[in-house]
């Protein structure tokens, strides 16, 4: 893989493990969080991902797909029972 590559599956592997680490710690720590709550920010993430007229570039995109994806991860594990 050439480096000019490499750096972006890098920070979406860092944004993706952060934010299951968020949120593993919010469910543990906010017993009043629900599926439907996460539900409702990943809905959220999907318009604001939707709405990049101006373009945010490269690192923002990664950021994004990379938190969209832990949010639907995390609720998949946790409807699946983990």
């Amino acid at each position: 893989m050439s480096v000019s590559v490499e750096w972006r599956d890098i920070k979406y592997q860092e944004v993706f493990d952060q934010e299951i680490r968020g949120l593993r710690r919010r469910r543990e720590a906010d017993t009043s969080c629900t599926v439907t709550d996460l539900e409702g920010v990943l809905q959220h993430l999907y318009i604001m991902d939707g709405a990049d007229w101006y373009g945010r570039g490269d690192v923002q995109d990664i950021i994004m797909a990379a938190t969209i994806a832990a949010y639907e991860h995390f609720i998949a594990q946790w409807k699946a029972g983990h």
